[in-house]
């Protein structure tokens, strides 16, 4: 027969192993903004992007953004209430519905289920299941296959570091990339919705592909007055706001080897002095979420994502990012 010590101490297991569980099938991509779309793009914070090679599917809406809309803002799917926090959100709803299953099969929140031991069981059995679900779609997501290359800028050099451009000249307004993004080499692909209101050229994308690994390795770093230089202050909150979680959770975020592998131009336009210019990015990473005392590694994202980010600038000033938005 089981002793109650011994139940004590299986519960006690289950309890820790379901916890773990259910904050890895809730945290979503660790790396900057890769639990959601946020951030602000001027009057068009709540319209759709325009479809490109690169994201030829549509972008997440804007769950997360300063951005009030108004009589001349399009929003579809806003909501006005807050974003539920994940964790939240996640694993105390299983609690809740552990609890419900009992009751639904006739044996209230824990009579039936032969104590607290037989309840932190099937506790454990529901977080089992949610993550295998997980992994699953994990898998199938990453068996997707990849949007034609046909038009669209591809290279294999790592996006630039804080300390300046990446080794390869041109960035992304040259060479393969002209036609894509815009540039002067090659011919525009084909691209009826793309809007391009402020003449992006061959600089502009050296810009957004030096940026793009500027923001992930300086969020890796925790350097929030690197993050300052790129983004806007909104997005600075933002990023700040996840660090801070990872360090209540004895967490860190690594980011290296950010490569950017294709990338095209969604639209571009002009609001009184401010441009803005929205692009689909596909990157590649190593992005590895360790524990912050031991360096044990926790959990390993995704080594490739697709996103859509808009950079603003002030008249004659550099272009720093002011929203990431999820591809679906």
């Amino acid at each position: 027969m089981m002793t109650t010590f011994t139940r004590g101490r299986r519960a006690a297991a289950a309890f820790g192993l379901a916890a773990v569980l259910a904050v890895a099938a809730t945290a979503g991509e660790a790396r900057p903004g890769g639990s959601s779309s946020m951030g602000s793009r001027g009057s068009r914070t709540y319209s759709q992007p325009a479809p490109t090679t690169t994201a030829p599917g549509t972008a997440a809406p804007m769950q997360r953004s300063q951005a009030q809309p108004g009589p001349g803002m399009n929003n579809p799917g806003f909501n006005q209430a807050a974003p539920q926090r994940r964790f939240g959100g996640g694993f105390f709803a299983g609690l809740l519905g552990a609890g419900l299953l009992g009751a639904l099969i006739g044996g209230g929140f824990f009579g039936g289920l032969g104590g607290i031991a037989s309840f932190l069981g099937l506790l454990l059995q529901v977080a089992l299941i949610g993550g295998l679900i997980f992994l699953a779609v994990r898998f199938f997501r990453r068996r997707q296959p990849q949007p034609a290359m046909a038009g669209a800028y591809a290279r294999s050099g790592p996006a630039a570091g804080p300390g300046g451009p990446g080794p390869l000249a041109g960035g992304l307004g040259g060479g393969a990339l002209g036609g894509s993004l815009g540039g002067a080499a090659g011919p525009r692909p084909v691209n009826p919705a793309q809007r391009d209101e402020v003449g992006i050229g061959p600089a502009d994308y050296e810009a957004f592909e030096r940026t793009l690994g500027q923001v992930q390795l300086a969020y890796g770093n925790e350097d929030v007055a690197a993050l300052q230089r790129v983004a806007t202050p909104e997005m600075v909150g933002y990023f700040t706001e996840e660090l801070q979680t990872n360090a209540s959770r004895g967490l860190i975020n690594r980011i290296s080897d950010v490569k950017l592998q294709q990338g095209d131009l969604s639209e571009s336009w002009r609001e009184g002095p401010v441009d803005y210019a929205t692009v689909a990015m596909r990157y590649t990473l190593r992005d590895v979420t360790l524990e912050r005392s031991s360096g044990r590694v926790v959990r390993s994202g995704d080594p490739e994502a697709v996103e859509v980010w808009t950079f603003r600038r002030d008249r004659g000033g550099p272009w720093v990012v002011s929203a990431i938005q999820q591809t679906r």
